[in-house]
């Protein structure tokens, strides 16, 4: 059985935000520049993330734990991988046009297919109006048949974005399963707790029917804090 891997200690007492270049700002511990693990400088478009991944920073413990710097990760990814990886990120959100989460639908019990109309509906209809995107309702899970039209307007949205913009898109998309609940959060058009809802509806509703699991309980924390985290880097990037 292999040891987990050593945390690194954490070096540093003071935590800052600096002015970098133009507009950007950055992050200082203690004199040192904040680097991406891939060794570049760290950037932030804006002041306000920023200052959130400087506040990750700073309540380090004595151990620097990367799993509790959400904020941080989605901009080191913005950083790091996003810039070589636009296509293929683009053409990943574009595929849950075939897919998406909002358009597979249940056929029975009445309760559920209530539940998924009334949270889902909307969504959709957003889809079209805002998006200019129809995209077909059906029941089960095999990929809906969507028009190549639909699919390249969904990716030319996505392309619009930049690296950082484009990362929340790209891992909201895949978290949520869903690119409209996606769109819809990076428009604010709803919340974390209102995304978080949409793309765990099935699962509440059968800790709701069956009773609570542990297992499935924990999951759904988890997939709830990576939506509010998500959230949170949004918000920051239009402050």
């Amino acid at each position: 059985m292999s040891e987990a891997p050593t945390l690194p200690r954490r070096f540093y007492k003071q935590v800052i935000v600096a002015e970098g270049e133009g507009d950007a700002h950055v992050v200082k511990l203690d004199d040192r520049t904040l680097r991406t693990p891939g060794g570049l400088v760290f950037v932030a478009p804006t002041r306000a993330l920023a200052q959130l991944c400087a506040e990750e920073w700073a309540a380090q413990g004595e151990h620097i734990v990367p799993a509790s710097m959400p904020i941080t990760q989605l901009a080191f990814a913005a950083l790091d991988s996003t810039a070589k990886r636009r296509e293929e990120l683009c053409s990943y959100v574009a595929s849950f046009g075939a897919t998406d989460l909002c358009c597979h639908r249940a056929e029975a019990p009445a309760d559920l297919v209530e539940r998924q109309a009334l949270a889902w509906d909307l969504l959709v209809d957003w889809g079209r109006t805002a998006l200019g995107v129809s995209l077909p309702v059906v029941n089960g899970v095999i990929a809906a048949d969507v028009s190549g039209e639909t699919l390249a307007r969904l990716r030319a949205h996505a392309a619009a974005l930049d690296d950082f913009r484009l990362t929340a898109l790209a891992q909201t998309a895949g978290l949520a399963g869903s690119v409209l609940i996606a769109f819809a959060l990076f428009r604010r058009r709803i919340g974390p707790e209102e995304a978080f809802a949409a793309a765990a509806l099935d699962n509440l509703w059968s800790l709701e029917r069956w009773g609570e699991d542990e297992e499935a309980r924990t999951r759904l924390d988890r997939q709830r804090a990576e939506f509010m985290a998500l959230g949170r880097f949004i918000e920051a990037l239009e402050a």
